[in-house]
């Protein structure tokens, strides 16, 4: 299967800080791929460093057989790689349709928009009902899929997700997981960051842990749901 991501001996530095120590990974077409871990495991970090908005300081990244290592931010976002921040940094003073619109500012293929646009608030028909709303009216869980949304309109090649299920409430991270996948249905390829490890790699086609900046352990989402070192660690399950 094509890759459609390859990370090559990445490493960051925050000053006197290697916050990220020669990770490799790749992230098939089609898939979903995800990095899981404690908190300051450089999850997020390692997402930051692919859109070049942190500094890197070594390593290689290769989108569709492409170098964009140096690339700007707004030249990768260009070529169809698509970050949905943590924290959801949607727009609260304009509408839910506004928001929107700000995914596909950079397209006019306005034809195409209107069919994106339907089939995204098809996934999610909660803001079908509240277009006209402000976006910082909405309920967390709301916002948190007003933010995937806003990403799907800028028709992503990969859609890169940072804590989507972070304090939303089990039964809308049980959705926001099935939207997850009908998204990958679409063939959107998806690389995922989750705290959430037990619903991430029930998604994942491919996961890697990431411990202090490092990969430590690599596998199929089914085989690490089942591995006795992850379960332990990062699913709270005891192992005999």
């Amino acid at each position: 299967m094509q890759s459609v991501l390859s990370i090559e001996n990445l490493n960051v530095h925050y000053g006197s800080i290697h916050a990220i120590k020669g990770i490799s990974l790749e992230v098939k077409k089609g898939q979903i791929a995800t990095l899981i871990g404690a908190n300051g495991a450089g999850k997020t970090t390692t997402l930051n460093a692919i859109t070049n908005l942190v500094k890197k300081s070594g390593g290689k990244i290769l989108f569709e057989g492409e170098d964009i290592t140096n690339l700007s931010t707004h030249e990768i976002v260009s070529r169809g790689i698509v970050l949905v921040p943590e924290g959801r940094k949607i727009f609260p003073n304009l509408t839910v349709y506004e928001n929107l619109m700000m995914g596909a500012y950079s397209r006019r293929d306005q034809e195409k928009i209107k069919k994106d646009l339907n089939w995204t608030l098809t996934l999610f028909p909660r803001l079908r009902e509240r277009l006209k709303q402000l976006g910082g009216t909405l309920s967390g869980g709301e916002q948190q899929m007003l933010a995937v949304a806003r990403g799907l309109m800028s028709k992503p090649k990969l859609l890169m997700l940072d804590e989507p299920s972070l304090g939303l409430a089990p039964l809308l991270v049980k959705e926001v997981f099935q939207i997850i996948e009908e998204i990958r249905k679409e063939g959107v390829t998806i690389l995922l960051v989750e705290q959430n490890a037990f619903a991430a790699l029930k998604v994942a086609d491919y996961a890697y842990v990431l411990e202090t900046g490092k990969v430590v352990i690599q596998d199929s989402g089914k085989d690490l749901l089942n591995n006795d070192d992850v379960r332990k660690a990062y699913l709270g399950i005891a192992t005999k």
